[in-house]
Protein backbone atom coordinates (compact mmCIF):
# COMPACT_ATOMS: atom_id res chain seq x y z
CA UNK A 1 0.00 0.00 0.00
CA UNK A 2 1.26 3.22 -1.29
CA UNK A 3 2.79 6.41 1.66
CA UNK A 4 -0.02 8.33 -0.42
CA UNK A 5 -2.79 6.07 0.20
CA UNK A 6 -1.91 5.41 4.00
CA UNK A 7 -2.27 9.02 4.68
CA UNK A 8 -5.97 10.62 2.95
CA UNK A 9 -7.78 7.57 2.63
CA UNK A 10 -10.33 6.97 5.15
CA UNK A 11 -9.62 3.64 7.23
CA UNK A 12 -13.17 1.86 6.65
CA UNK A 13 -12.36 2.31 2.69
CA UNK A 14 -8.18 0.82 2.85
CA UNK A 15 -10.10 -1.87 4.85
CA UNK A 16 -12.63 -2.74 2.32
CA UNK A 17 -10.49 -2.37 -0.48
CA UNK A 18 -7.48 -4.59 0.55
CA UNK A 19 -10.15 -7.59 0.22
CA UNK A 20 -9.65 -7.67 -3.59
CA UNK A 21 -8.89 -11.81 -4.24
CA UNK A 22 -5.77 -12.25 -6.79
CA UNK A 23 -7.25 -15.87 -7.30
CA UNK A 24 -10.83 -14.34 -8.07
CA UNK A 25 -12.03 -15.52 -12.00
CA UNK A 26 -13.44 -12.09 -12.12
CA UNK A 27 -11.30 -9.59 -13.91
CA UNK A 28 -9.48 -7.55 -11.26
CA UNK A 29 -11.21 -4.11 -12.72
CA UNK A 30 -14.56 -6.03 -12.37
CA UNK A 31 -13.47 -6.66 -8.82
CA UNK A 32 -12.54 -3.49 -7.89
CA UNK A 33 -16.02 -1.81 -9.84
CA UNK A 34 -17.98 -4.72 -7.23
CA UNK A 35 -16.16 -3.44 -4.20
CA UNK A 36 -16.87 0.54 -5.30
CA UNK A 37 -20.19 -0.19 -5.64
CA UNK A 38 -19.93 -2.07 -2.01
CA UNK A 39 -18.79 0.64 -0.64
CA UNK A 40 -21.44 3.35 -2.08
CA UNK A 41 -24.55 0.39 -1.37
CA UNK A 42 -23.79 1.23 2.14
CA UNK A 43 -22.86 4.39 2.45
CA UNK A 44 -19.03 4.14 3.14
CA UNK A 45 -18.75 6.38 -0.08
CA UNK A 46 -21.51 8.83 -0.21
CA UNK A 47 -23.25 10.89 -2.55
CA UNK A 48 -21.06 13.41 -3.70
CA UNK A 49 -18.03 12.17 -1.91
CA UNK A 50 -14.90 12.27 -3.92
CA UNK A 51 -12.98 9.13 -4.56
CA UNK A 52 -9.38 9.28 -4.07
CA UNK A 53 -6.95 9.74 -6.87
CA UNK A 54 -6.15 7.08 -9.13
CA UNK A 55 -2.42 6.55 -7.64
CA UNK A 56 -3.60 6.15 -4.37
CA UNK A 57 -6.69 3.57 -5.37
CA UNK A 58 -3.82 1.85 -7.24
CA UNK A 59 -1.86 1.19 -3.92
CA UNK A 60 -4.83 0.26 -1.87
CA UNK A 61 -6.22 -2.54 -4.55
CA UNK A 62 -2.83 -3.52 -5.09
CA UNK A 63 -3.61 -3.22 -9.32
CA UNK A 64 -2.24 -1.04 -12.00
CA UNK A 65 -3.61 2.59 -12.64
CA UNK A 66 -4.64 0.90 -15.91
CA UNK A 67 -6.92 -1.47 -14.16
CA UNK A 68 -8.18 1.43 -12.02
CA UNK A 69 -8.45 3.53 -14.84
CA UNK A 70 -11.15 0.59 -16.40
CA UNK A 71 -13.05 0.51 -13.51
CA UNK A 72 -13.80 3.78 -12.94
CA UNK A 73 -14.73 4.18 -16.67
CA UNK A 74 -17.34 1.65 -16.67
CA UNK A 75 -18.85 3.12 -13.59
CA UNK A 76 -19.01 6.47 -15.07
CA UNK A 77 -20.99 4.93 -18.19
CA UNK A 78 -22.98 2.90 -15.84
CA UNK A 79 -23.74 6.82 -13.83
CA UNK A 80 -22.54 5.37 -10.69
CA UNK A 81 -19.85 7.89 -10.68
CA UNK A 82 -19.13 11.08 -12.41
CA UNK A 83 -15.95 12.78 -13.59
CA UNK A 84 -15.61 17.06 -13.28
CA UNK A 85 -12.96 18.07 -15.25
CA UNK A 86 -10.16 19.22 -12.99
CA UNK A 87 -11.65 18.01 -9.63
CA UNK A 88 -11.47 14.49 -9.96
CA UNK A 89 -14.33 11.73 -10.26
CA UNK A 90 -17.28 11.70 -7.11
CA UNK A 91 -20.07 8.89 -6.49
CA UNK A 92 -23.10 10.33 -8.33
CA UNK A 93 -25.39 12.02 -6.10
CA UNK A 94 -29.33 10.90 -6.84
CA UNK A 95 -32.14 13.19 -4.71
CA UNK A 96 -35.23 11.05 -3.54
CA UNK A 97 -38.09 13.57 -3.70
CA UNK A 98 -41.52 12.95 -1.79
CA UNK A 99 -43.64 13.68 -4.49
CA UNK A 100 -46.65 13.86 -1.93
CA UNK A 101 -44.95 17.04 0.19
CA UNK A 102 -44.81 21.00 -1.15
CA UNK A 103 -41.66 21.75 -0.76
CA UNK A 104 -39.11 23.78 -2.84
CA UNK A 105 -35.93 22.80 -4.16
CA UNK A 106 -33.65 25.18 -1.89
CA UNK A 107 -35.68 22.90 1.02
CA UNK A 108 -35.00 20.20 -0.17
CA UNK A 109 -31.50 20.50 -0.64
CA UNK A 110 -30.91 21.94 2.23
CA UNK A 111 -32.85 19.19 4.10
CA UNK A 112 -30.18 16.73 2.52
CA UNK A 113 -27.27 18.74 3.31
CA UNK A 114 -26.58 20.02 0.10
CA UNK A 115 -25.78 23.46 -0.75
CA UNK A 116 -28.30 25.03 -3.99
CA UNK A 117 -27.69 27.40 -6.17
CA UNK A 118 -28.92 28.31 -9.86
CA UNK A 119 -27.51 29.38 -13.33
CA UNK A 120 -29.96 31.84 -14.35
CA UNK A 121 -30.98 31.63 -17.85
CA UNK A 122 -32.97 34.32 -18.06
CA UNK A 123 -36.52 36.27 -16.41
CA UNK A 124 -38.84 38.23 -18.14
CA UNK A 125 -42.41 39.96 -17.52
CA UNK A 126 -45.24 40.38 -20.03
CA UNK A 127 -48.94 38.66 -20.22
CA UNK A 128 -50.27 35.58 -19.90
CA UNK A 129 -50.08 33.10 -22.56
CA UNK A 130 -53.24 31.32 -24.13
CA UNK A 131 -51.40 28.46 -22.14
CA UNK A 132 -50.72 30.09 -18.93
CA UNK A 133 -54.35 31.76 -19.44
CA UNK A 134 -55.76 28.45 -19.01
CA UNK A 135 -53.49 26.92 -16.55
CA UNK A 136 -53.51 29.50 -14.42
CA UNK A 137 -57.34 30.51 -14.79
CA UNK A 138 -55.81 33.96 -15.64
CA UNK A 139 -57.76 36.48 -18.14
CA UNK A 140 -55.94 37.62 -21.08
CA UNK A 141 -53.55 40.32 -20.00
CA UNK A 142 -52.77 39.26 -16.54
CA UNK A 143 -49.16 40.35 -15.79
CA UNK A 144 -47.02 37.88 -15.14
CA UNK A 145 -43.22 37.21 -14.51
CA UNK A 146 -40.99 34.06 -15.92
CA UNK A 147 -38.26 32.68 -14.64
CA UNK A 148 -35.62 30.31 -16.43
CA UNK A 149 -32.92 28.66 -14.29
CA UNK A 150 -30.71 25.79 -14.01
CA UNK A 151 -31.11 24.02 -10.51
CA UNK A 152 -27.77 22.99 -8.82
CA UNK A 153 -26.97 20.92 -5.74
CA UNK A 154 -23.42 21.65 -4.58
CA UNK A 155 -22.46 22.92 -7.99
CA UNK A 156 -23.94 19.84 -10.16
CA UNK A 157 -27.00 20.63 -12.24
CA UNK A 158 -29.92 18.71 -11.09
CA UNK A 159 -32.49 20.13 -13.23
CA UNK A 160 -33.66 22.72 -15.35
CA UNK A 161 -36.79 25.19 -14.54
CA UNK A 162 -38.78 27.13 -15.96
CA UNK A 163 -41.83 29.08 -14.31
CA UNK A 164 -44.43 31.80 -14.67
CA UNK A 165 -45.78 33.73 -11.75
CA UNK A 166 -48.49 35.92 -11.51
CA UNK A 167 -47.77 39.63 -11.55
CA UNK A 168 -49.70 40.63 -8.63
CA UNK A 169 -47.86 38.10 -6.54
CA UNK A 170 -44.52 39.16 -6.36
CA UNK A 171 -43.08 43.34 -6.50
CA UNK A 172 -40.86 42.70 -9.23
CA UNK A 173 -39.07 40.34 -11.78
CA UNK A 174 -35.40 40.82 -9.96
CA UNK A 175 -37.36 40.25 -6.60
CA UNK A 176 -36.17 36.08 -6.73
CA UNK A 177 -32.88 35.42 -6.11
CA UNK A 178 -32.06 32.20 -4.55
CA UNK A 179 -35.55 30.56 -4.26
CA UNK A 180 -38.85 31.70 -5.88
CA UNK A 181 -40.84 30.27 -2.64
CA UNK A 182 -38.67 32.04 -0.63
CA UNK A 183 -39.71 35.62 -2.58
CA UNK A 184 -43.32 34.60 -2.61
CA UNK A 185 -43.20 33.72 1.08
CA UNK A 186 -41.51 37.08 1.70
CA UNK A 187 -45.18 38.94 -0.01
CA UNK A 188 -47.20 35.96 2.29
CA UNK A 189 -47.93 34.44 -1.30
CA UNK A 190 -46.37 30.77 -0.74
CA UNK A 191 -48.16 28.16 -2.43
CA UNK A 192 -50.35 25.82 0.42
CA UNK A 193 -51.20 23.16 -2.27
CA UNK A 194 -50.32 22.09 -5.38
CA UNK A 195 -51.25 19.78 -8.24
CA UNK A 196 -47.80 17.96 -10.22
CA UNK A 197 -47.86 15.43 -12.77
CA UNK A 198 -45.01 13.70 -13.82
CA UNK A 199 -43.66 12.43 -17.23
CA UNK A 200 -41.32 10.73 -18.81
CA UNK A 201 -39.64 11.41 -21.82
CA UNK A 202 -35.85 11.86 -23.76
CA UNK A 203 -33.68 14.70 -22.87
CA UNK A 204 -33.29 16.76 -26.40
CA UNK A 205 -29.95 18.35 -27.37
CA UNK A 206 -30.55 21.54 -25.47
CA UNK A 207 -32.00 20.02 -21.95
CA UNK A 208 -29.11 17.33 -21.98
CA UNK A 209 -26.26 20.39 -22.56
CA UNK A 210 -27.86 22.02 -19.67
CA UNK A 211 -28.01 19.16 -17.26
CA UNK A 212 -24.58 17.73 -18.37
CA UNK A 213 -25.97 14.32 -20.08
CA UNK A 214 -26.48 13.22 -23.38
CA UNK A 215 -29.05 13.52 -25.50
CA UNK A 216 -31.22 11.06 -25.71
CA UNK A 217 -30.93 10.09 -22.27
CA UNK A 218 -33.92 9.40 -19.94
CA UNK A 219 -35.59 12.38 -18.51
CA UNK A 220 -38.68 13.65 -16.19
CA UNK A 221 -40.76 16.45 -16.67
CA UNK A 222 -42.86 17.69 -13.39
CA UNK A 223 -45.32 20.12 -14.08
CA UNK A 224 -46.58 21.80 -11.17
CA UNK A 225 -49.48 24.47 -10.62
CA UNK A 226 -49.06 26.31 -7.22
CA UNK A 227 -52.52 27.52 -5.43
CA UNK A 228 -52.68 30.23 -2.41
CA UNK A 229 -54.71 30.28 0.37
CA UNK A 230 -57.69 31.78 -1.43
CA UNK A 231 -57.09 28.71 -3.58
CA UNK A 232 -55.96 31.00 -7.03
CA UNK A 233 -53.33 29.49 -9.31
CA UNK A 234 -50.45 31.75 -9.13
CA UNK A 235 -47.46 29.51 -10.08
CA UNK A 236 -47.14 27.27 -13.14
CA UNK A 237 -43.84 25.65 -13.36
CA UNK A 238 -42.26 22.69 -15.84
CA UNK A 239 -38.43 21.12 -14.00
CA UNK A 240 -36.71 18.91 -16.53
CA UNK A 241 -34.81 15.88 -14.34
CA UNK A 242 -31.85 13.93 -15.21
CA UNK A 243 -33.31 10.34 -14.87
CA UNK A 244 -30.30 9.17 -12.97
CA UNK A 245 -30.33 11.71 -10.51
CA UNK A 246 -33.84 11.66 -9.18
CA UNK A 247 -36.21 9.20 -7.33
CA UNK A 248 -39.86 10.11 -6.91
CA UNK A 249 -41.64 9.14 -3.77
CA UNK A 250 -45.01 9.38 -2.20
CA UNK A 251 -46.84 8.00 0.51
CA UNK A 252 -50.05 6.46 -0.08
CA UNK A 253 -52.94 5.08 1.85
CA UNK A 254 -55.74 2.72 2.28
CA UNK A 255 -59.06 5.02 1.38
CA UNK A 256 -62.22 4.57 3.70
Amino acid sequence: MSDAATKTAPPSLRDRFAKLEPDNRQPLYRQVQNLLRDAINDRTLKPDDALPPERELAGMFGVSRITIRKAIEGLVNEDVLDTRQGSGTFVRSKVEKNFAKLTSFSEEMAARGLEADSVWLGRSQGTVSPEESMTLRASPGTRVYRFSRVRLANGNPMSLEKATVLGSCLPSVDSVDRSLYAALNRTGNHPVRALQRLSALLLNAEQAELLGAREGDAGLLVERVGFNRDGAAIEFSQSWYRGDTYDFVAELSLGE
